[in-house]
């Protein structure tokens, strides 16, 4: 993996800036309802509107990078959230009445964020022959994409004290980081496929291989969507705990709002190196997560004291961790080079499905009691395990899970 350092440092970058981009809105939500006299589920869709864009872009894009190369696609995605970020700063910065431009930003962030990160994960697979480098490069991977989510709400926070639109005008400048370092260190190595393998002859493929893998497929599909769904819920909902009940605000609400997602970053890169190409302990710290996750979120109570909210949720964070990087492998380990772009899309719509549908459900939530929203999560938690138990099933002999 020596050789291959600084293309994963600039792949790495791209996770890193995006959810810098997009999670450092959570902790100043609050504060942008009341600059611009909007509601708790108008906030809501300035995450959902990028994220429900990217979901319906991300299979195309998937479908572009199998054909034309990862690094075509990913370069022009990363200029085009560019583009929506500056859209948004101005409207933040120059109009009385930037919501709906704001969004339109959004928007176009979420078509570029489509051909971004989502194309990491078969870029990294495309680069190493074995299986256990490319699950320690996905861990790495993995592991950006947490500590871009431990250092949003603390930049985000930081950004605002400033000005409030602040957090606007930064995604621009991350997009253009990613540029650069991805133009000049990222070396994608050639697939077997022929540029010109016609449209019809790929779908054939494409459906082969979920003839073949659909059922744990679609398992990983499911479960990467539920634990993102829960984690956002989490974030979103401590977000408004923090300023509404415990009356934190600034930097000090972004710190605290970044313990659980620390606690996440570093289990996601120790999971990453523990599992190799081992799919029955991948299988196992997905059922172990998942447990870890249901039972934290069943105890969270609206009277507990900010210490113990912050151990729960901090513990749940790490069964989130345990299981991120294991679907990651398991996606992408699974299946050919010629399907994988395509097939990856699929994997990343689904998690940016619950990306998508956290926020806005935990708003329309949050008009009962907390702990009627922390027992949807576990819920929806407890729904891993299941799946789990049922679809992935590895076998010690068969490369399939």
């Amino acid at each position: 993996m020596e050789d291959k350092k600084w293309d994963l440092l600039a792949l790495a970058s791209i996770p890193l800036m995006m959810t810098l981009g997009n999670s450092m809105f959570i902790p100043v939500l609050p504060l942008i309802e009341h600059e611009i006299n909007i509601t708790s589920f108008q906030s809501s869709l300035i995450i959902s509107v990028y994220s429900i864009t990217a979901i319906l872009c991300i299979p195309v894009s998937g479908y572009l990078s199998d054909k034309w190369g990862r690094k075509k696609i990913m370069v022009p995605s990363l200029l085009m959230v560019a583009a929506g970020g500056a859209v948004s700063a101005f409207a933040s910065w120059q109009l009385d009445q930037p919501y709906l431009l704001i969004l339109l930003g959004r928007i176009v962030q979420g078509v570029g964020s489509a051909g971004a990160f989502p194309v990491v994960l078969p870029t990294v697979g495309d680069m190493f022959k074995q299986e256990e480098q490319v699950s320690r490069g996905l861990g790495i991977i993995e592991t950006a994409n947490t500590l871009g989510k431990v250092l949003s709400p603390i930049i985000g926070a930081l950004l605002a004290v400033l000005v409030w639109y602040m957090p606007f005008m930064s995604v621009p400048v991350l997009s253009m980081i990613s540029v650069f370092l991805v133009w000049f260190l990222v070396k994608v190595p050639r697939t077997k496929q022929k540029e010109d393998k016609s449209f019809s002859v790929f779908l054939t493929g494409i459906k082969k291989t979920f003839l073949f893998n659909g059922r744990w497929l679609c398992t990983v599909f499911f479960i990467g969507g539920i634990l993102m769904f829960v984690l956002f819920g989490v974030l979103f909902h401590l977000s408004s705990l923090l300023e509404d009940q415990y009356h934190l605000k600034g930097y000090i609400k972004g710190l605290l709002l970044a313990v659980p997602l620390l606690f996440l970053c570093s289990t996601s890169y120790l999971s990453g190196k523990l599992i190799g190409e081992n799919r029955q302990k991948m299988r196992g710290f997905i059922l172990i997560g998942a447990a870890l996750t249901t039972v934290s979120l069943v105890f969270v109570r609206e009277d507990m004291t900010l210490l113990w909210l912050l151990t729960l949720l901090s513990s749940a964070s790490i069964g989130i961790g345990l299981a991120l990087p294991c679907l990651d492998a398991l996606i992408t380990e699974g299946i050919e080079k010629e399907e994988r772009g395509l097939v990856t899309s699929f994997y990343s719509s689904m998690r940016f499905a619950g990306v998508a549908a956290g926020p806005p459900i935990t708003a329309l939530l949050m008009k009962h009691q907390s702990s009627v929203i922390y027992f949807v999560l576990a819920t929806a938690s407890l729904l891993i395990i299941a799946a789990a138990f049922v679809g992935i099933r590895p076998s010690k002999t068969s490369q399939s899970p």
